[in-house]
């Protein structure tokens, strides 16, 4: 199989998604040529609005090539979004535990058959203040050097203006209507990490490759320079970690602050 066809499923997010997306927000699609017309194929994606992933599928529909997004298997587990997320295909992750291992099998199978896998190798909404990609995990550069499959870069910019990424108040912003940004660039090349050993080092390198792809087709489209220094997720999503247990510290009559809930609790991360 060279494509994946696109299904009853997809057909039907689509009627329900696309009007809404059309009427409420304006577009800047540039790039779409880099998406591969046949074959297997990765793309990679900045993070940071939760309004990110529908964005992005409306762009991709519209080429004629489905993605098949890796999301958290709570998703996936009845109620009609778990429907139209089994229906259209997509990866569940299973977070520490025994079949965590799942999504990246399912991804390399649905990459052999010509289908396109979205990864955010970010794994999460980043945590960088200026909304700059930070540190990625290795879960794409893992995949692609199992597939040797091209590997397209993809930078987002604008639907953080209607949906904040962390904002107190999760409260859409509207009007006046925002621009989603869509810039997608040349495959990376990634052709001399091939048949190299995937030691820690080297899907670290790859990594930051990828993730400098990333960034730079960002500073295109934002139309300024990015950071010196790519924001450390690691320490990052710990911090957030501390912030929560502070603030589920026991009362004085030992039980739980009620309601406490870290920003971005909620966020599946991506293989």
């Amino acid at each position: 199989m060279s494509r994946r066809r696109i299904g009853f499923w997809y057909r039907f997010a689509a009627v329900l998604a696309k009007p809404p997306l059309l009427l409420l927000f304006k577009r800047d699609w540039r790039g779409m040529e880099h998406i591969p017309a046949e074959g297997g194929f990765i793309t990679v994606v900045n993070h940071n609005s939760y309004l990110d992933p529908l964005s992005y599928a409306h762009f991709q529909y519209n080429t004629g090539r489905v993605p098949r997004f890796l999301a958290k298997d709570s998703l996936f587990r009845g109620g009609f979004v778990g429907a139209v997320m089994r229906g259209t295909g997509q990866i569940p992750v299973y977070r520490e535990s025994v079949d965590a291992a799942h999504a990246f099998r399912a991804a390399v199978e649905a990459i052999n058959k010509g289908e396109c896998v979205a990864f955010y190798p970010e794994g999460t909404l980043t945590r960088d203040p200026d909304l700059w990609p930070m540190e990625g995990k290795t879960g794409a550069a893992r995949v692609a050097l199992l597939t040797k499959a091209p590997v397209i870069p993809v930078a987002q910019w604008g639907a953080h203006e209607a949906v904040p990424p962390y904002a107190k108040r999760k409260r859409l912003r509207l009007f006046p209507r925002k621009t989603l940004r869509v810039l997608v660039g040349p495959p990376v090349d990634l052709s001399r990490y091939h048949d190299r050993e995937p030691t820690v080092e080297l899907l670290r390198e790859v990594t930051d490759v990828i993730m400098d792809a990333i960034t730079e087709l960002l500073v295109e489209l934002r139309g300024e320079p990015a950071p010196a220094h790519r924001h450390a997720r690691d320490r990052a999503l710990a911090a957030d970690r501390m912030r929560a247990a502070g603030a589920v510290r026991p009362a004085g009559n030992g039980t739980a602050a009620a309601g406490a809930v870290p920003d971005g609790a909620a966020e599946g991360e991506n293989a």
